[in-house]
């Protein structure tokens, strides 16, 4: 029974990444929103959120980027679980990030913001893309190229975009909903090219029309060193 189970999920898997495949071609051909993008190695903002703060969600005083940031919203969860404020979109993978970047948990009560500085000169290159929602998915491919630090690894991520006075939010959100990693292609540490394609599930309380798919390598120390969103450029 139980490998028969396995069988039917990994024959779903391939079913959606071979429907999403002949997108993912044509979305390689269209032309990028480069101009709305940072740079593939620019600072990225990203800002804890208690799952239990509610204020947090809705506070306008909260720490923003410059126009050549990335930023990343996560909502971790609490000892309250299903019972906080916020736990429709916390993430188990929000607490392990936030344990990596910042070496702790974050505070209670607050969103803890975090700032990696940006990174001149950078060998890494980074593009990331996704195929049209089915059935509950979306393929989503990384492409990236040279050499990273040792230990570093690569993650893909489904990011809700949610703009400043929607859903009770003060100011502009890129919300995480769903993570797939650590991915460690032995090319990273050569240097070559190299590709990633993974069905990514969105969560049932995301917008799918809403979601934009997101990459980036981190270092074994948890600093983001590269990171790429789709529809932009890689530079």
């Amino acid at each position: 029974m139980g490998r028969r189970f396995a069988d039917r999920i990994d024959f779903m898997h391939a079913s959606i990444l071979g429907v999403a495949f002949a997108a993912l071609g044509c979305a390689a051909n269209a032309t990028p929103d480069a101009a709305a993008c940072p740079r593939t190695a620019a600072a990225v903002l990203e800002r804890f959120i208690d799952a239990d703060c509610a204020s947090c969600w809705t506070d306008s005083a909260v720490a923003k980027a410059a126009d050549d940031e990335w930023v990343l919203d996560w909502i971790v969860p609490t000892s309250k679980g299903d019972d906080a404020a916020l736990s429709p979109a916390a993430l188990a993978e929000a607490l392990a990030r936030a344990q990596r970047v910042l070496g702790k948990l974050p505070e209670r009560g607050i969103t803890t913001p975090h700032r990696a500085a940006a990174r001149g000169n950078s060998p890494l290159r980074l593009r990331v893309k996704s195929g049209p929602a089915w059935n509950g998915y979306f393929a989503v491919q990384l492409d990236g190229s040279g050499r990273a630090p040792e230990g570093a690894t690569a993650w893909a991520a489904l990011v809700e975009q949610v703009e400043a006075g929607t859903d009770g939010s003060a100011v502009p959100r890129h919300l995480v909903r769903t993570v797939a990693g650590p991915f460690e292609p032995a090319e990273l540490r050569s240097g070559k090219p190299w590709q990633r394609l993974h069905a990514m599930r969105w969560p049932e309380t995301a917008k799918p029309a809403r979601l934009r798919a997101q990459a980036w390598i981190e270092q074994r120390d948890g600093r983001i060193v590269a990171m790429a969103g789709e529809r932009c450029d890689a530079r």
